[in-house]
């Protein structure tokens, strides 16, 4: 533990950090972050990215929008009535938290119009899931075979060394400094787990400014036990 610590800036700046050189490369997303760093050369229209929630894939999304000027679609309003509208604007396109549109033969026609579109503009799109095509039931066909056909890279669960980098820099995010001593109590004792991470930082800040008193191990304790 002390090793990881040592080899972690605890300064990361007070401001929500969504740059590429912000984001936290591990052996975890370091293929992710390599597919990202690929483009243009994608292979297909599309890059599924997916992994656990708060792992990170809306960071690494902004980061390929800032490369390509790509415009965030919410996964809700595809269908068939909006892929023209979507494709009109000639850009490429992200689409976040997609699971839902997979089994809902509406928007499965509209993705499919989608990827079609941008197969023969020569234009990108990133969707963003919770697991692979592979591992999804489908109501169309051909739209399965085009996603499980396309390049897809997870997000893994954090090491330590990285989940130590997370929680310094969701502390940082809220402009919260906190001590090595802090976060050597809270490692051994939250689960794995970015979105573990996320949820104690976020509870952490309420209570600390609910109740007044500074994110230390004391209150640490009452949060975790």
């Amino acid at each position: 533990m002390g090793n990881a610590l040592e080899q972690i800036p605890l300064d990361l700046g007070n401001r929500t950090a969504l740059g590429r050189q912000d984001f936290l490369v591990a052996p975890c997303n370091e293929d992710a972050v390599a597919w990202i760093d690929l483009w243009p050369e994608w292979p297909a229209p599309s890059l599924i990215l997916y992994g656990p929630v708060a792992s990170g894939k809306t960071h690494l999304g902004a980061v390929w929008a800032e490369k390509t000027s790509a415009i965030c679609v919410k996964a809700s309003s595809i269908n068939e009535d909006v892929i023209r509208d979507i494709a009109d604007m000639e850009h490429h396109v992200i689409i976040e938290d997609a699971d839902n549109l997979i089994g809902n033969l509406e928007g499965e026609k509209g993705l499919f119009h989608l990827y079609n579109i941008f197969k023969e503009e020569k234009r990108s799109f990133l969707l963003t899931l919770l697991e692979p095509p592979v591992r999804r039931t489908f109501a169309l066909p051909d739209l399965a075979s085009r996603l499980r056909a396309a390049p897809s890279v997870s997000i893994r669960e954090p090491d330590e060394q990285l989940l130590t980098a997370v929680l310094v820099k969701l502390f940082n995010d809220r402009q919260i400094r906190v001590s090595a001593e802090a976060l050597n109590y809270i490692l051994p004792r939250i689960e794995r787990s970015f979105e573990a991470v996320r949820d104690l930082v976020e509870e952490a800040d309420r209570r600390a400014l609910v109740e007044k008193r500074k994110i230390s191990i004391p209150l640490l304790k009452d949060i975790i036990s």
